[in-house]
Parts: structure tokens; C-alpha cells; sequence
């Protein structure tokens, strides 16, 4: 069947099940939008490239398929940058095409011409620059086929314009095969019974989940795992989700000085440690000379073989799928009983450690804002945030019981991840109830994207949790700078209220605790888009100064 390449583009997108596209037309990319016309895929207007990216990234990480985004060439492409290099570190299977002047201009510095593929090359799985238009359906084949295997991440795919144009007998691939990409998905069987033996031979052990358990949909078996081992489990922060927090093993957030008092000292005490799915950052371990001194052996599972041992000290390696894995650990016969173990672990669970904010505070308690929000909302709520004190009390104060219902950015840190993100994710699972938690700082990044919401109908509950601050670098000045603050004060805020109602959302505004129910219980029982904003008290820190 001859088609031109701006239609092959569409074709193979069909074939790859993709249902929606975030985006921003331009003169690169006006071929494939044309070719869209009428594709029966649903297309979504975002308000800034960075926009569609972290858009289909929450769409994938709710539903589990690659997100797609598309932008046009120059500064279109460039936009999506921030986004590609969010998905990257957070392990997110993307699909993003840009548009490109034609083939025989590139080089030429020509009007809105960007070395796209070059620039992303560090934060890309893989990208292609495509110069024949023969070649479109395999690279398609061969992008969704790297974005969603292994680790999961993004691919990009930069069409020329004479591409779009050009005629091509299309055939689409039915299988890939890539020579040196053949990721390893099944644990090897010695390492496993090294695993369990040593497992035996422990009496405090500890499991630590990250993304990688939600992306291999690996929480039943985790369970089961935990279960049969008596072992806590402590999620870091892209783990939140993998394991329900109502469970007896569960054991919070690990995230080094910003995790919470049980999992921080089970992972101290523990003398047998094994990591699922987490390069264990610094964000995880806090200071890495401290960090579990008393295990005496450390098994490290990750699909991704150059994660392993990155980070932290390991003895026994495990290369493959965490989900597969842990279905290889449960067919080997054992199961302990730890009384004492669970009994200590029972009694730090106990201990939660708030944010200082005290009856004196200038505003409300963080802490109290988010427990309450999570006790009204329903167990199968998605919730957002963007970055900085508030992403880390949600994952501290909120309890997740499902995988893919916690979207942040872990690695990159991105201010302005959180609404478009939210957008993602509601018209991924639109029959579910999606939040947005957010702070005053990081919600300027992209609130532009409240236009998308509103032309697409959407329903987002906006969380915003204002103490007119950069919290975050805030938090770090007054323990670092010996409280000289500098260029964290937002005194030109606008009226958040009156912001969401030009966009045409209701909003209300809530300054006393006696209020702080009725108006959480508004929030969430209005239909449709609504921001509701808290006064917080500006000194209320994720680390109290006298737990520093």
C-alpha cells in the first residue's frame, strides 16, 4: 500500500495501539498533524511542549503503554527536553516525533533548525534521525520495541519534512530484532538460591522496592514474597504504590533524611537487605557511608544490569525482570517466622515525625492537610505533585494502597512535572478520581496547562499548598545557610483563585484548621476541575530543625 511518510507516520502508530497524542503543531510538524486528521486517534492541544511530554508520561504510567508526544522543530523540539529527560531518570517508556526541516538544509542553520537528535543523545534509550522514508516503519517497530522492554525509557524520532512528503510502499514489521539488545528477564536460577539461602540465614531482613516493581506490575508477587520472607517492605520514593500501605509489613517512604522514622531504622538495622528495582540514588540513601552498615549481605534485582551495585555495596547480583524474578524466588521451597523482628518493626511504626509545625504556626499544618486528604479520597485515587516540601509530605503523610496511582518525578526533580502530568493521567483512566499536589512555586511552572484541562473537559482536584516560598530551598537555607534566605520569598504571587476561575474553575481558599474539613470534602465531591488552596505555615519544614 502506497502512502506518503507523514502517513506511515500515522499508520504504525495505529499499529502500536497508540489511542492519544499529546502536542503542539508547527511548520515541521504540520504534515503529520494533516495525516492525523481522522486517524480515530484523539489528539491533545497541551500549552508548551514540556507540557505534552510529562502529559503522556503520566498517560503511560497510569495505563502501563507508552505515552507519545509530539512537537515541531527548533524551539518546539527543545521544549520537550525537560520532559524527555524526565521520563529517562524515572524509567517512563515515551515515544517522542518531532518535526525537521528538510533533509538537505540540515546544517545549514535555517530557520527553526535544532540538532534534536545530538541534544537528547544523553537522555534517550535511543533516537533516529530519519533520512529515507523506507526506513519509518521499522524505526517505529523498533522505537515502541526499545521504549517499553528492558528498562523502560524514551526513544525520539525526528522526521524531515521532504520525509513526510515522500511516497513509501508500506509493510509494517511484525517482529524486532535488534543484534546486542537482548535484555536478560529471568533471574539466573544460582543467584536465586544464593538469595534464599542467605535470606534464611538472616534475622532482620529488608525488602526496598522502587519503580521498577510498579513498572514490571510485579505487587502481588511482592507481597506474597514479603509475606513468606517476614520481611518490612520500604518503598523509596518512585516505589510508593508497589506495596499498600495499610499492609503490617509496610513500612513507608525510604528516602534518605527525607524518608520516615520506620523505614529509615529498619534499613539500619537490618543484616539482610535485598533491593528491587531502584538504583538507590542518594535520594534513597541519604549519606552512603551510613547507609545499612549492618547487612551483612545485600542481593540487588534490577532488569537493567548496569544499575546493579551502581550505588551501593551488593553480594549477590540478580539481572531480570523483578516481577519474573520474584515468581523464581517463590517456586524455591521456604518460609520463616520472625516474632521478634515484626515486633520491633511494629513498635517504630508508631513513631511519626511531623513537619514543626506547632498551635503557634502562621498558617496550617502540611502534615495534617495531606493525612486528611488521604482519608477522604478513595483507595484508588491518582495523585500527582510536582517537586519540592510538598511532593515529599505526600509521600510521607499520604498512604497509597495501588501501584500507578502515586506520579511524580523522582530523578530529575522537575518543577511543573505535576499538572500536565495530572492531565496524562485522567485521560488515561478517566473513570478514576485524579489529584493535583502541588506548591505555590512549582505550580507557576506550567499552569498554562489549566487551559488544556478546560478544553478537554477534564476533571483534576488541584491540592495547593501555599506558603508564598520556595519551601524547599527554603527548608535548605535554614539549615545550610544559617537561615540567610535569598531568593526565596514569592511575593509577586498572583490570586491562585482568582487565576483558576479565568480558566473557569471554581476555587476556594482556606487560611484555619476549622475549615480545613468542609473544604476537602468540597473539593472532592465537585465535578470537574477545581483548585483549592491552603495556607501553610512557611516555617513548616520536611526535616524539623531539631531533627537535623
Amino acid at each position: 500500500m502506497k502512502m506518503s511518510g507523514a502517513a506511515c507516520v500515522v499508520e504504525a502508530l495505529r499499529q502500536e495501539g497508540v489511542s492519544v497524542l499529546f502536542g503542539y503543531p508547527g511548520g515541521a510538524n504540520l504534515l503529520l498533524y494533516d495525516a492525523l486528521i481522522d486517524s480515530g486517534i484523539r489528539q491533545v492541544l497541551v500549552r508548551n511542549e514540556q507540557g505534552a511530554a510529562h502529559a503522556a508520561s503520566g498517560y503511560s504510567r497510569v495505563t502501563g503503554k507508552p505515552g507519545v508526544c509530539m512537537a515541531t522543530s527548533g524551539p518546539g523540539a527543545t521544549n520537550l527536553i525537560t520532559g524527555i529527560a524526565t521520563a529517562y531518570m524515572d524509567s517512563i517508556p515515551l515515544i517522542a516525533i518531532t518535526g525537521q526541516v528538510g533533509t538537505d538544509l540540515i546544517g545549514r542553520d535555517v530557520f527553526q533548525e535544532v540538532d534534536i537528535t545530538g541534544a537528547t543523545e544523553p537522555f534517550t534509550k535511543n533516537n533516529y534521525l530519519v533520512n529515507d522514508v523506507s526506513d519509518l516503519p521499522r524505526i517505529f517497530k523498533e522505537a515502541f520495541h526499545i521504549a517499553t522492554t528492558g528498562r523502560p525509557g524514551p526513544v525520539l524520532i525526528d522526521i524531515p519534512r521532504d520525509v513526510q512528503t515522500a511516497i513509501l510502499d508500506f509493510s509494517y514489521p511484525e517482529t524486532v530484532d535488534l543484534r546486542g539488545y537482548k535484555p536478560t528477564l529471568k533471574g539466573h536460577p544460582r543467584q536465586i538460591k544464593k538469595a534464599i539461602e542467605a535470606m534464611m540465614d538472616s534475622r532482620r531482613p529488608v525488602i526496598v522496592v522502587g519503580g521498577g516493581g510498579i513498572m514490571a506490575n510485579a505487587t502481588q508477587e511482592l507481597i506474597a514474597f514479603a509475606e513468606r520472607m517476614q520481611a518490612p517492605v520500604a518503598t523509596t520514593l518512585m516505589g510508593i504504590g508497589a506495596f499498600p500501605a495499610s499492609h503490617p509489613l509496610s513500612l513507608g517512604m525510604l528516602g534518605g533524611d527525607h524518608g520516615v522514622y520506620p523505614a529509615k531504622q529498619a534499613v539500619a538495622e537490618a543484616d539482610f537487605l535485598v533491593v528491587m528495582g531502584s538504583r538507590m540514588a542518594d535520594r534513597s540513601t541519604g549519606k552512603r557511608s551510613d547507609f545499612a552498615q549492618k547487612a551483612l549481605t545485600v542481593v540487588h534485582i534490577d532488569v537493567d544490569p548496569a544499575e546493579i551495585g551502581k550505588n551501593i555495596d551488593i553480594h549477590i547480583p540478580i539481572v531480570g525482570d523483578i516481577k519474573r524474578t520474584l515468581q523464581g524466588l517463590l517456586e524455591q521451597d521456604f518460609h520463616r517466622d520472625n516474632p521478634e523482628w515484626m515486633a520491633q518493626i511494629k513498635e517504630w511504626k508508631q513513631v511519626v515525625k511531623g513537619t514543626g509545625a506547632g498551635e503557634d504556626a502562621a498558617g496550617l499544618d502540611p502534615m495534617e492537610v495531606i493525612q486528611k486528604l488521604s482519608a477522604r479520597a478513595s483507595k484508588d485515587t491518582i495523585v500527582t505533585t510536582d517537586v519540592g516540601q510538598h511532593q515529599v509530605w505526600t509521600g510521607r503523610y499520604y498512604a497509597f494502597e495501588h501501584p500507578r496511582t502515586f506520579l511524580t518525578s523522582g530523578g530529575l526533580g522537575t518543577m511543573g512535572y505535576g499538572l500536565p502530568a495530572a492531565i496524562g493521567a485522567k485521560i488515561g483512566c478517566p473513570h478514576q478520581q485524579v489529584l493535583l499536589v502541588t506548591g505555590d512555586g512549582s505550580f507557576q511552572m506550567n499552569l498554562t496547562e489549566l487551559a488544556t484541562a478546560a478544553q478537554e473537559g477534564l476533571s483534576i482536584k488541584i491540592v495547593l499548598l501555599n506558603n508564598s516560598r520556595l519551601g524547599m530551598v527554603r527548608e535548605l537555607q535554614e539549615h545550610f545557610c544559617e537561615k540567610r534566605y535569598t531568593q526565596t520569598t514569592l511575593t509577586g504571587n498572583p490570586s491562585f483563585g482568582k487565576l483558576a476561575e479565568a480558566y473557569g474553575f471554581p476555587a476556594i481558599r482556606v487560611e484555619r484548621q476549622e475549615e480545613l474539613d468542609a473544604a476537602l470534602d468540597q473539593l472532592l465531591a465537585h465535578e470537574g476541575t477545581m483548585l483549592a488552596e491552603f495556607i501553610i505555615d512557611p516555617v513548616s519544614n520536611v526535616i524539623p530543625a531539631q531533627q537535623v
